[in-house]
């Protein structure tokens, strides 16, 4: 069975990701001549970044946490998971604050 293999143009693109594909379809893109050691820095890296190493207890609606099972439900994951990305994700000002 062989899968089929995606266009880009079946994705719905933000204006950055957009950008990004722009450029790397104009060849704007330059290998780096120490691969292992970049790969090896940005694992490092990234373990550093998402190590979750704080627990929190909170109380919220009944409502709002059926609500965010659902959501996390819908895009398949488990409602702990999602509840702390949408934390990190606010966190790190990817949502805008309409106070």
């Amino acid at each position: 069975m062989t899968m089929k293999k995606r266009k880009v143009a079946d994705f719905k693109l933000d204006a950055e990701e957009q950008a990004l594909l722009k450029s790397v379809e104009n060849d704007e893109w330059k290998s780096v001549d120490n691969i292992d050691q970049e790969i090896e820095f940005a694992r490092k890296a990234s373990q550093n970044y998402l190590r979750k190493d704080e627990r929190i207890t909170l109380r919220i609606s009944s409502g709002d946490l059926d609500r965010l099972k659902r959501k996390a439900a819908y895009k398949g994951l488990p409602y702990q998971t999602f509840i702390a990305s949408v934390l990190h994700e606010y966190a790190a000002g990817h949502f805008t604050d309409v106070a």
